[in-house]
């Protein structure tokens, strides 16, 4: 039932019940019924109507915000599949460009690491893209899985502490927590030259904190201009969940990324 339609009833009820009561009393019961009992039988009549009608429109209401925000979040899903099914092909051409201007120069070893590149790219999204968002995972367990399967594709080992409510975000914050870790971690894996890394998310006051660190080589401000496109990324991401983000990295020490979140009564 459409909005509209619920609205033409409620504006109809009160005057049909009324009216429709005081035409039947004074045409029918107009000496049966006293008019203070008449009017004592219509305010419980109107109590009894308006209390079934506003619990089942309530109900409908209910019903329709729970099916448009499931609409949204499933949306946001797919168009996040959408985007790395693009940002996969971009990559990956890209990447084959490389290797093939490698491969004609002799830098063998380059294009190794082109076509470990690509491996990891295409891993990556076949485990993006094979998620069903129907499928009741957690969070967290989402998050370890991937991870688990990244450590070993990367040799990084990684350390996991995901301390979170049962559905505390969204679908559509989970796809950019997820987006936001995945961007962090192969940014490791392509910079950082760690042997460990760790992340934790966890519940802090008036909101949540995430962390990720590594004990990699750290950058300096030439390799921020290389890597540019991995940071802006990173932004994008955490402006869409209204988050803020900082990034300490420390030559030859590592790196750290914090992302600091609202929490569900708004504030930070």
């Amino acid at each position: 039932m459409s909005y509209r339609t619920l609205k033409i009833i409620t504006i109809l009820i009160p005057p049909l019940l009324i009216g429709g009561f005081e035409f039947i009393r004074h045409s029918a019961l107009l000496h049966k019924l006293s008019m203070t009992a008449g009017n004592y039988l219509i305010i419980l009549l109107t109590l009894a109507v308006s209390f079934f009608f506003t619990s089942w429109m309530f109900k409908a209401i209910e019903q329709k915000n729970h099916r448009l925000a499931a609409e949204t979040e499933m949306r946001a899903i797919y168009e996040e599949r959408e985007r790395l099914a693009k940002e996969l092909h971009d990559n990956i051409a890209q990447t084959l460009f490389l290797l093939k201007v490698n491969l004609k120069k002799g830098k063998i070893d380059e294009a190794k690491g082109l076509v470990n590149s690509i491996d990891s790219n295409v891993r990556q999204a076949i485990y993006n893209l094979r998620m069903n968002p129907s499928e009741m995972i957690s969070f967290p367990k989402r998050v370890e899985n991937w991870l688990n399967e990244w450590s070993t594709v990367s040799g990084i080992e990684t350390k996991v502490a995901i301390h979170l409510m049962e559905g505390y975000f969204s679908s559509a914050e989970e796809v950019q927590l997820f987006g936001i870790i995945q961007e962090a971690f192969s940014n490791i894996r392509k910079h950082s030259h760690a042997t460990s890394s760790k992340i934790s998310i966890h519940i802090i006051p008036n909101g949540w904190e995430m962390t990720i660190e590594d004990n990699g080589r750290g950058f300096s401000t030439s390799d921020i201009k290389l890597n540019q496109y991995g940071l802006v990324m990173l932004k994008e991401r955490v402006e869409k969940i209204d988050a803020v983000i900082d990034i300490s990295p420390e030559r030859n020490h590592g790196t750290r990324i914090t992302v600091e979140g609202r929490g569900k009564n708004g504030s930070l």
